[in-house]
C-alpha cells in the first residue's frame, strides 16, 4: 500500500509540474502576442501619420514651402 501512495503522489507532482509548465508556456505566447498587436497597432499609426503629413505638406503652396526651406 505504500508504494501505491508513492507512486500517486509521485504522479500528482508530475502533473503539477506539467501544468504549471503550461501556464508558462500559455504567459508567454499571450506576452509575445500582445507586444506583436502592439508593433502592428503602431505601424498603423506611423503609416496613418506619414500619410496625413504627405498629404498637408501637398496642400501647402509653393512659395510657403521655399520660405520654410529658407528659415
Amino acid at each position: 500500500m505504500h508504494k501505491a501512495e508513492r507512486l500517486t503522489s509521485l504522479k500528482s507532482e508530475l502533473l503539477d509540474i506539467f501544468m504549471s509548465m503550461e501556464v508558462q508556456e500559455h504567459e508567454q505566447r499571450s506576452r509575445t502576442a500582445a507586444q506583436r498587436h502592439l508593433r502592428a497597432r503602431r505601424g498603423i499609426e506611423l503609416h496613418d501619420e506619414f500619410k496625413r503629413l504627405s498629404r498637408d505638406i501637398a496642400e501647402l503652396p509653393e512659395d510657403e514651402l521655399a520660405e520654410d526651406a529658407m528659415h
